[in-house]
């Protein structure tokens, strides 16, 4: 079995590989030098409760669980957790409609949720502001992602699992999988390569009505001596479309954060300058960005409010209609950007809203592990890994 990618998907289906067939060799590629690089090791580390995703899709199917499945990891591997829960509030009378519609799609899930007065959300966190009422999440929670992908991929390897960094999925001919390393003919693959999931999957034909496109995400990180919030602090989010808006989240250490951005990147690997530069990626993205543009209604407006958030001030005074006391002066710092590997069908101009899988009977590929994959990624694993068992 080879596992392509050394992200929190292909790390926990890995290790469930092995817990599942301890005789089987199983052989997991990271093309950088260390696992988690991208995607896996720079979000916000927020455990979602899952009461956001229609009841039929997969986001909602392992959320929850996961959830709870990783509060139990942490605490089996020492590893903090900040169960700080999270405020979802109403910029206006508006947002209404749209709270109730997650405070059923959280009933649906089994997701503990609260719908809770003004004076409710500022006794929890006194700088919140929200409009009549705001939702209430308990059971969502902080991690350090790195630091929980480095005790997977430690526990992998405990089980057997070869994982080797520095080795790129370079092609394939057939069976024969092509890499950096050399070439290997496993007796399955299973396709976890996140931003370049895409391009794996269709060197075997498969999935080429889709293509990942890249959004880049940027936060700003509280001045050290600005008090944390008490808990995460939310919008109520567009539904059409598969980003949460501006939202401050409080970190495992205690800071705050301002952000995601979900810029739309040039090339898959934008995360600065040149860094990752591909001129053939670059044509693509553009080429698919402008379709989105001509043929997409929604994605012009998300385009330019996204690019408008590049500017601090202005990102600090989107989290300021959530949160009083916002100073911009406070915010002077970038983290370390993000790039999401957002699916788009090709043939719909839609942006693909849950995860996304394709199988030949060779590979299994994952195709749009986007947030909230980092909270589904066990349960993720073990769907994985029974398909690949063909016990579903």
């Amino acid at each position: 079995m080879l596992v392509v990618g050394g992200g929190i998907v292909g790390l926990c289906a890995a290790l469930r590989l092995a817990e599942r067939h301890p005789d089987q060799s199983i052989l997991l590629i990271e093309k950088e030098g260390d696992v988690a690089a991208h995607a896996s090791g720079r979000n916000s580390g927020v455990l979602h409760a899952g009461f956001y995703y229609t009841a039929d899709s997969l986001k909602a199917r392992f959320c929850r669980e996961g959830n709870q499945r990783w509060h139990e990891w942490c605490d089996a591997h020492g590893l903090p957790v900040r169960r700080c829960g999270k405020l979802v509030v109403a910029r206006s009378e508006a947002d209404h409609a749209s709270l109730d519609e997650l405070t059923r799609r959280g009933a649906a899930n089994g997701v503990p949720l609260e719908v809770i007065t003004e004076a409710d959300a500022r006794a929890i966190e006194p700088s919140a502001r929200t409009v009549g009422r705001a939702l209430w999440s308990p059971t969502t929670s902080s991690v350090d992602p790195r630091a929980v992908a480095a005790s997977v991929a430690a526990s992998a390897r405990a089980k057997g699992v070869d994982i080797r960094t520095g080795v790129a999925w370079t092609g394939a001919r057939g069976r024969v999988v092509e890499t950096s390393a050399g070439t290997c003919a496993p007796g399955r693959l299973l396709n976890c390569a996140g931003l370049h999931a895409d391009r794996v999957a269709h060197a075997y034909d498969l999935a080429t009505d889709v293509q990942i496109v890249p959004f880049k995400g940027l936060y700003l990180v509280a001045d050290d001596d600005v008090p944390p919030l008490r808990c995460h602090v939310y919008p109520v989010p567009d539904l059409g479309m598969p980003f949460l808006g501006v939202h401050l989240t409080v970190t495992v250490d205690g800071h705050t954060k301002i952000g995601p951005t979900a810029m739309p990147a040039f090339w898959r690997e934008n995360y600065g300058g040149l860094a990752g530069f591909s001129a053939a990626e670059l044509t693509s993205v553009l080429w698919r960005e402008a379709v989105l543009m001509a043929r997409n209604p929604a994605f012009p407006k998300l385009a330019v409010d996204e690019l408008a958030k590049a500017d601090r001030t202005r990102l600090v005074a989107r989290a300021g209609a959530l949160v009083s006391g916002l100073r911009p002066e406070q915010w002077r710092t970038w983290g370390r950007p993000g790039i999401r590997a957002q699916l788009v069908d090709v043939r719909t101009h839609t942006l693909v809203m849950d995860f996304a899988l394709a199988d030949d009977g060779f590979g299994l590929h994952v195709l749009n592990a986007v947030s909230p994959a980092f909270t589904c990624a066990l349960p993720i694993a073990d769907h994985l890994v029974d398909r690949l068992s063909g016990a579903s």
